[in-house]
């Protein structure tokens, strides 16, 4: 069954943030078509999409690919990201009640009983594990009831996930603790403290660009 504008999108998405292809790949609208088994040009519309979400990059007249591994802007996302949620962190503690204190716990819950890596392939981030893992931290900044910021966040998200799925493969899965980086988060919004949340938001992504610099596969800033 051919896939329609938006499942393409998703599906295209998906396999970008599962690492299917590397920094700087030809993304060939024609092979996707048949892979998707939709058309080309709806396609070339899922390519333009996110290319605006910052997965693709489109350059004229040689047509579009995965963009291309750049610490600089990893560095400068993080810091527009922690910028951006903290805000949203602040808004999401004076604004969230029961329900949402309910529903933040319930998605880190899911988040807890999924495995970052499965045994099948413990060289790569589980995909169930990262869509639970965006999940808990829309979560944390949903009750801001601010849907500019909340789609920035989403993007942002997107964006510095692909660089942690590019360092995977080159990272011992033991060598951070991000399940108990997620239980400070957690505590600390279930607490509103809205001080402490971007605290530690901040140091969750600023430690997941140490990853990538510890991992090899790119130069730090200072070595440009």
């Amino acid at each position: 069954m051919a896939q329609a504008g938006p499942q393409a999108v998703e599906r295209i998405r998906e396999d970008i943030l599962r690492g299917e292809w590397g920094p700087g790949t030809r993304l060939q609208p024609v092979t996707l078509a048949e892979r998707l088994g939709t058309s080309s040009t709806v396609v070339r519309e899922a390519l333009a999409r996110l290319a605006g979400d910052g997965l693709v990059t489109a350059q004229p007249n040689r047509g579009f690919f995965v963009r291309e591994l750049d610490v600089r802007e990893l560095e400068d996302l993080t810091e527009l990201r922690c910028v951006t949620e903290e805000l949203a962190a602040r808004l999401a503690v004076e604004r969230g009640d029961v329900v949402w204190e309910s529903e933040v716990m319930a998605v880190h819950h899911q988040l807890a009983r999924i495995p970052r890596r499965s045994a099948a392939d413990p060289d790569h981030v589980d995909p169930a594990w990262q869509k639970a893992h965006k999940a808990f931290h829309l979560k944390l900044l949903e009750a801001s009831a601010c849907r500019p910021m909340l789609k920035l966040a989403s993007d942002l998200s997107d964006a510095t996930e692909l660089y942690r799925c590019w360092a995977a493969p080159h990272v011992e899965p033991g060598s951070r603790d991000v399940e108990g980086e997620h239980r400070e988060i957690l505590a600390a919004a279930l607490a509103r403290d809205a001080t402490e949340l971007a605290r530690l938001l901040r140091a969750h992504y600023e430690a997941t660009v140490r990853v990538v610099l510890d991992s090899g596969i790119a130069l730090p800033r200072s070595a440009d």
